[in-house]
């Protein structure tokens, strides 16, 4: 008998080899219907690959990113085929799975380009193939017998991907009249694909290398259902609204210039205040549990990043090494900040009773990304992390951690991210060439971050291969007011940094000691957060953050003299205040500021000069009557007290 054991710890039997959908099928009716893909003992399969031996398998759906992956993944295929149709003879570069659907890379034949216009042809195709439900069918096939079916294509796109896969480890997936080369998992057939959007085009360089050729991007994204088509089409007209970069450009945020470089943003005054409200914030938050802040330089020799390991992995995505002068002497812009925290921690000799040490610094680091990555805030080559490192014995880590989880919940409810999940990030053992370190370290260190989830009592998921090349760690995933995901918040638990720059303490038995490193950042990089932010709020802030929270509108110029002195006693009171005298109607600067989305708008004229207030506006909800300038800075004064009562403590 087949033993198949599922999450809840259940045990079904068979008598002979069962796939994903008879195991479904064997549970519930209603399942067999839903269920995409499954994993076997942690290896996710296509749904009618048969399980043969004892193991633990669990059903994807809809509802698990295991689920879309495979619907999407068969998405890009039908796509793929859909293309090949109107232009045989199209080379395909990779078609993998995004977190808003998939996408795939392809060069058309005779130097022909795609357009907006042609993508609705390809969905028409696309739904078209979906409803002939063509099996989806996994094939196995020899090295030598890949490479001659794609140079029989022409397409060497296939044929470089071919020359890196070792023999015996190779898989064709055919569908109708397309077969591609793919390690899968796939959906049974065609005919799940319901609802088909072909969303946009962009070029991108084969391979992200800009020395190779411009290849054709197209994205897409499918559903099971015509109606979650249509939701989604709504919130991605919301989510244009919603765009950081447009707001960003109405609020004067930020801005880019070709004359300083691609992907280095320039924070306007009223962006700088919203990033120093946000530092200033958790700086509050760092003293009362103990952190004191740090500053190091941009630049770092060479040898300090082969020390931590960092120039290995993420050299070929950095700028190239500064060279000086001084012969064999090589600087680089700072990938990440812990190596000059380590070099901090190094400086001076702790004792057991030292510990921990916890150091912060919003520092900023560089990153060569390729300039068809970039994007706003989002992706960018300079940004500034909220980095702090801890310093810990092994007896402390656990309650360090613990520790650390407090300040991203202070974050969260600062911010009104209420909806997130917490992924613990483990590393894949059979990659071991990903990482550094020992075993012994890695197995210590995932057991803590398990253990402190299980005391905090976090509801967690875990994710085998996503933890950092020296160490696991504990990732927040928040939905924004759109229900989209975003990576915010991280805490990784490190053993190998302080081995690699031979970090010590005394213990109390006189002996040396490695302490363990805590890598935290609840920010993430100030520029994709502030980013989300925006995003998340529609630029709508809350209102202790806002970089101006009141502006004042005088009816005319005749008042500006009061318009001022309001704003002087309101400034005076730490309510950021902005006067707008410019000489028009007063109907005009409302609509004006309201795009602004300053919090409240102050209307003064003749009654409020003489009466010494106010009229109020708030944004949103419009006229709040008459204040006395006094009353209207308590009452904001309050608000704000009200916003962060607590978070401090």
């Amino acid at each position: 008998m087949i033993k198949i054991t599922l999450p809840d710890n259940s045990v079904r039997e068979f008598s002979e080899p069962v796939n994903g959908l008879e195991l479904a099928q064997s549970i519930s009716h209603r399942l067999a219907k839903e269920v995409l893909s499954v994993s076997v003992n942690g290896e996710i399969r296509d749904l009618n690959r048969k399980i043969a031996e004892d193991a633990s398998v669990k059903l994807h759906t809809w509802d698990d990113r295991e689920g879309k992956d495979a619907f999407w993944h068969s998405s890009a295929h039908l796509m793929a085929e859909a293309i090949e149709h109107f232009y045989p003879g199209t080379k395909f570069g990779i078609g993998p799975t995004v977190d808003t659907g998939f996408y795939y890379d392809v060069e058309l034949p005779n130097g022909q380009q795609l357009t907006e216009k042609d993508l609705q042809k390809i969905e028409q195709k696309m739904v078209e193939l979906a409803r002939q439900k063509n099996a989806i069918v996994r094939k196995e096939i020899s090295k030598k017998d890949a490479m001659a079916m794609f140079t029989k294509k022409n397409d060497e796109l296939k044929q470089e991907l071919i020359s890196e896969l070792e023999d015996g480890t190779i898989t064709l997936y055919e569908q109708g009249n397309f077969t591609d080369l793919c390690r899968g998992p796939h959906l049974p057939d065609t005919g799940y694909i319901k609802a088909v959007k072909l969303t946009s085009i962009a070029g991108a360089y084969w391979r992200g290398n800009e020395k190779n050729q411009m290849l054709t991007r197209v994205y897409g994204v499918t559903f099971p259902k015509q109606k979650l088509l249509e939701e989604y089409l709504v919130m991605m007209e919301e989510a244009k609204k919603r765009d950081h970069r447009k707001i960003g450009k109405e609020m004067e945020l930020f801005t880019f210039s070709e004359a300083v470089g691609q992907g280095l943003p320039l924070w306007l005054p009223k962006g700088a205040q919203l990033r120093m409200q946000l530092e200033d914030f958790l700086k509050r938050v760092q003293k009362k549990h103990g952190y004191d802040q740090v500053i190091t330089p941009h630049i770092g020799d060479v040898k300090l990043y082969k020390t931590s390991g960092h120039y290995e992995k993420y050299g070929k995505d950095s700028f190239q090494p500064i060279t000086t002068p001084a012969e064999g002497e090589e600087y680089l812009l700072k990938p990440m900040n812990c190596p000059h925290h380590c070099e901090i921690y190094k400086a001076k000799p702790h004792s057991y009773k030292d510990l921990p040490v916890r150091m912060a610094e919003f520092g900023t680091v560089y990153r060569y990304e390729m300039s068809g990555e970039l994007h706003g805030l989002t992706r960018v080559r300079g940004f500034t992390q909220d980095d702090a490192h801890l310093f810990c014995r092994p007896d402390q880590l656990k309650d360090e951690f613990k520790k650390v989880i407090d300040i991203v919940f202070i974050i969260f409810k600062a911010l009104s991210f209420e909806d997130y999940t917490a992924q613990i990030s483990l590393r894949d053992p059979e990659k071991p060439e990903k990482y550094i370190g020992t075993a012994e370290n890695w197995d210590k260190a995932e057991l803590a971050i398990v253990e402190a989830c299980e005391e905090k009592g976090l509801k967690t998921v875990t994710e085998i291969g996503e933890a950092a090349f020296y160490g696991p760690k504990l990732d927040f995933m928040i939905k924004d007011a759109l229900g989209r995901s975003w990576q915010l918040g991280t805490i990784q638990v490190d053993y190998n940094l302080p081995e690699r720059f031979e970090l010590e303490y005394i213990g109390a038995d006189d002996k040396r000691h490695r302490p363990v490193m805590i890598h935290r950042a609840p920010f993430g990089s100030m520029e994709r957060f502030v980013a989300v932010l925006i995003e998340h709020t529609a630029g709508k802030f809350p209102f202790w953050l806002a970089p101006e929270q009141a502006v004042i509108l005088p009816i005319s110029e005749k008042y500006n003299e009061y318009a001022q002195k309001v704003s002087n006693i309101l400034n005076n009171s730490d309510i950021r205040t902005v006067v707008d005298d410019r000489n028009e109607k007063i109907g005009r600067k409302i609509r004006d500021n309201e795009l602004k989305r300053i919090p409240y708008m102050l209307i003064v004229g003749e009654k409020e000069q003489e009466s010494e207030s106010v009229s109020v506006r708030r944004q949103g909800e419009g006229d709040m009557g008459t204040k006395q300038i006094g009353e209207f800075a308590d009452a904001v004064t309050q608000e704000i007290r009200d916003q962060l009562s607590g978070l401090y403590n």
